[in-house]
């Protein structure tokens, strides 16, 4: 295949370029090589890529995904891409360490691509242990990847509309324009108050991502109105580089290092015990109504359960048997300590207490990705389990 046919192929771009000057800057700005070594890829592993705005995407979801559409927190960002590498490269790397939902990789018309992609996971777990382990990952063909948790923005804030328009007819002006249109709230903004701006929330940073790229033109185009259309910005000081990446103003600052590792997990906020927790009057009172007494010994509610047995299984059953509600859990990874153990933040929500429990954990690291997730859920499954049964008559069997 020659390179004009690669070029169009991978960056969407009419090319009439074989043998002219244009062609020559083409092929030194690209590399000849990595655009067949993608193709080549490509066909190997039957992986289909599709560019939109500006965007190659893979997935979302991929061929055979079965789970539910991934929530808050299953997303990385990754940086510091150099700019000839691609999917080829990248892909194979981020699937190492879990199965992904979908693969973003933002691309210029050059062909070259601009630095910077997502990847998706289908739990925040297996997000965060990317992050553990290919932050400052060291490609080949060189470069140094900064990979940290995304921000997944979901809000745009669409500015100078006209004062007639109303709720109802925005939304459904902007589910015409785009995809994933979820609700809107119109208000009143600025220094005095006199500027009139909708809040729109999407399903996904995607979609949101997309329709920031269109409603502008759209606006104009279809109804003659010239809106403006940013992110919703929730705190200046916490404001994160990667939607100021995605508008292309941006230039990727250095890593940054994770906290100073200590000897133990730290409480990354204040917060009650597990024992406080669960002896809040709203929980007690679903024990004394489920018939179990609320002051029984700590000796005589110590939890037997068999040996050997999974705990995030025994949760979930014992959870079944009460109708508790099936325990939904939400782990994140803090920072690896100068003894080599994983910190973990932990929230766990079982339908029937009216407040979660939550804390912080420390596993030594498994021999996998998989083995590390699969071990942190079972020492909070075995804490949350403990916690039970010390405020209540329930049996871990």
């Amino acid at each position: 295949m020659t390179f004009a046919r690669l070029f169009h192929q991978f960056t969407g771009v009419p090319s009439q370029v074989d043998g002219d000057m244009e062609g020559q800057q083409l092929q030194q700005l690209l590399n000849p090589q990595r655009l067949k070594s993608l193709q080549e890829w490509m066909q190997k592993s039957s992986i289909t890529l599709t560019q939109v705005n500006g965007q190659r995407k893979y997935g979302g979801p991929p061929p055979g995904w079965r789970g539910p559409v991934p929530g808050p927190g299953c997303e990385v960002f990754i940086s510091q891409i150099p700019r000839d590498v691609y999917e080829d490269r990248l892909i194979p790397l981020f699937q190492s360490i879990g199965t992904i939902y979908e693969f973003r990789l933002m691309m210029n018309f050059s062909g070259q691509n601009r630095g910077f992609a997502y990847a998706k996971y289908g739990d925040p777990l297996t997000a965060s242990t990317a992050v553990l382990t290919l932050h400052h990952y060291r490609l080949p063909e060189g470069g140094c990847l900064t990979v940290r948790n995304s921000t997944e923005k979901r809000q745009l804030r669409l500015g100078d509309l006209p004062t007639s328009i109303n709720q109802v007819e925005l939304l459904r002006m902007l589910r015409m324009m785009s995809e994933g249109v979820e609700e809107v709230l119109l208000k009143m903004a600025g220094p005095k108050g006199r500027e009139f701006v909708a809040l729109v929330n999407y399903s996904s940073h995607y979609a949101a991502s997309m329709a920031k790229k269109v409603l502008v033109q759209a606006f104009k185009k279809q109804y003659g109105i010239s809106i403006t259309v940013k992110w919703t910005s929730f705190s200046k000081k916490n404001h994160v580089s990667e939607t100021e990446q995605e508008d292309g103003t941006f230039t990727p600052p250095g890593p940054s290092p994770l906290p100073k590792p200590s000897m133990t997990p730290p409480l990354l906020h204040p917060q009650p015990s597990l024992h406080d927790i669960l002896a809040h009057p709203s929980v007690q009172s679903f024990f004394r109504a489920g018939g179990g007494p609320a002051g029984l010994s700590r000796d005589e509610m110590k939890p037997q359960g068999p040996v050997n047995c999974d705990a995030v299984t025994l949760l979930q059953w014992m959870c079944e048997v009460n109708r508790l509600g099936a325990p939904k859990y939400e782990v994140r990874f803090h920072h690896a300590s100068s003894d080599g153990f994983l910190c973990f933040s932990y929230e766990v929500l079982i339908p029937c207490f009216l407040i979660p429990l939550y804390g912080v954990i420390q596993v030594l690291p498994g021999p996998s990705a998989q083995a590390t997730k699969e071990e942190v859920y079972r020492a909070v499954a075995e804490l949350v389990i403990q916690t039970i049964c010390k405020v209540s008559n329930l049996r871990p069997f």
